[in-house]
């Protein structure tokens, strides 16, 4: 069995008085462990996918089992629920909090996930030191992100997709705003985390060089794999 298995799924939104076709009959594997690149033109549909495969989002239409377990038709609080536990998440922006330290930023997912909100504080905070020099930030924790350069804001996102130690880290451009070096750093943790933790790495990406990087390229077009 595979970690994510998609079957036949679908999904379609009203738009007006317009269908949009975003999925159409979409069939995809992805093993525990694997590390895969989601790549396709604008509109192919290659961030619905990623919603849904990340329980943001439900389909239409269609099977999505993850881990074992049918996320197709939950509810948002079971979607919720599932998705603090098995995925973590890296955006292109980094959206953190701008009065916050990179201590903090790491702590909240623990906050709001149901065994992280019953560790002690002090629990939380070594966790969230421990994800921090993970990415290389351990002497940056007090450190706002206006005293962050963009690759190490992007690092304290990371860190925070790793505190609550999920199955699959799901990357949506993680690269896209940051210059060439500090995207290649950024591209060296990911390969480590993936080497040393053997975490699963589903990456959405525009960038032919960020795909390569992958162990398996995923082709979207109108909806489809390729």
């Amino acid at each position: 069995m595979s970690l994510i298995e998609v079957r036949e799924m679908t999904k379609t939104y009203q738009m007006g008085e317009v269908q949009v076709h975003a999925l159409r009959g979409l069939f995809l594997d992805i093993e525990a462990g694997e590390w895969v690149a989601i790549m396709g033109p604008s509109g192919s549909g290659k961030s619905t996918l990623m919603h849904i495969i990340g329980c943001l989002d439900t389909p239409t239409s269609g099977a999505y089992i993850l881990n074992g377990l049918d996320v197709s038709q939950m509810n948002e609080n079971q979607l919720a629920t599932v998705r603090n536990r098995e995925v973590g998440f890296v955006f292109q922006t980094f959206n953190l909090l701008s009065r916050t330290s990179a201590l903090k930023q790491v702590m909240l997912p623990l906050q709001y996930s149901r065994n992280g909100g019953r560790l002690e504080v002090s629990e939380r905070r070594a966790r969230a030191r421990t994800a921090l020099e993970a990415v290389g930030l351990g002497h940056r924790l007090t450190h706002h992100p206006t005293e962050l350069s963009g690759g190490q804001q992007q690092r304290v996102a990371i860190a925070r997709s790793l505190v609550n130690r999920p199955r699959i880290i799901m990357a949506d451009e993680p690269t896209g705003n940051l210059d060439s070096k500090s995207g290649q750093e950024i591209m060296d943790i990911f390969r480590r985390l993936h080497q040393d933790q053997g975490i699963t790495l589903v990456m959405v990406t525009h960038d032919p060089r960020i795909g390569a990087a992958a162990e398996r390229i995923i082709e979207l077009m109108d909806g489809q794999v390729v």
